[in-house]
């Protein structure tokens, strides 16, 4: 997998979506699902780039690039998870889907903890 190209994609995508939001959406979201939504935009664009930051990471010898490919899998797990699944819940409001939310929540916090493992090991 490309992994700083998959990073700068999600961070490209983060924008798109953040300014669907503010000006494609503005006028079809009350404001609890404006704020779900941008509560998605803020977790996908922080993760993105920090996907991008780990999968630099092998160049400069912090980590293996199995390491990394391991941490930004779960990073991009947890975008797809956590953002995408608030994306479709402020839009639709389909309540079930906010179940779906923490599972990529814990593919974050894992994917830093691992990060945070992986160099305390060092």
């Amino acid at each position: 997998m490309n992994w700083p190209a998959t990073g700068a994609t999600a961070l490209a995508l983060a924008v798109i979506f953040g300014a669907f939001g503010a000006h494609g959406l503005q006028s079809r979201l009350d404001a609890s699902s404006r704020s779900v939504y941008e509560t998605a935009v803020m977790y996908h664009f922080f993760h993105a780039l920090g996907l991008l930051i780990v999968s630099l990471m092998p160049k400069s010898g912090y980590l293996s690039q199995s390491q990394a490919s391991w941490i930004c899998g779960l990073l991009a797990a947890g975008i797809v998870l956590f953002s995408g699944s608030l994306y479709v819940l402020a839009i639709t409001r389909i309540p079930w889907l906010g179940a779906i939310t923490p599972v990529g929540g814990i593919a974050f916090i894992l994917g830093w903890l691992v990060l945070a493992w992986t160099l305390l090991r060092k």
